[in-house]
């Protein structure tokens, strides 16, 4: 996949400002504030900075953390995974694998076949409907 590098000012000129502090500066929204914790709609979200389709809405589940929440990535090779030892624990970081992006944490307290919970910021999303 071929990376997407811009500048600091373009990245500011392209994103809002809490999409700025979220993908690029690895801020989190406060929990059940993030526009898409409670959508329900069947369609795709992608990297608010990039485009790139990252999560289906039937892996899309409710574990009432205040966060979008799946279990798992659209494609294993849409996301990147860190280690993310910040704020004095052991996390797993998740990155748009194209602009690298932060988009939030991985753990492994999920339902499903893999056990994992992608614990995303909405400010890292974009929602697409699906079409009829």
């Amino acid at each position: 996949m071929d990376k997407m590098n811009l500048t600091d000012a373009e990245w500011r000129e392209r994103l809002t400002p809490d999409q700025y502090r979220v993908l690029r500066e690895h801020g989190t929204e406060r929990a059940f504030t993030g526009e898409y914790n409670e959508n329900k709609a069947p369609g795709l979200y992608h990297c608010a900075g990039c485009g790139l389709p990252l999560f289906a809405s039937e892996t899309k589940y409710n574990s009432g953390s205040g966060w979008p929440s799946f279990t798992a990535p659209l494609e294993e090779e849409s996301v990147t995974e860190v280690a993310d030892t910040s704020h004095g624990m052991r996390r797993v970081e998740v990155r748009c694998a194209r602009c690298e992006g932060h988009l939030g944490h991985v753990f492994p307290d999920g339902p499903g076949p893999n056990g994992l919970r992608y614990c995303m910021n909405s400010a890292a999303l974009d929602f697409e409907p699906k079409q009829d």
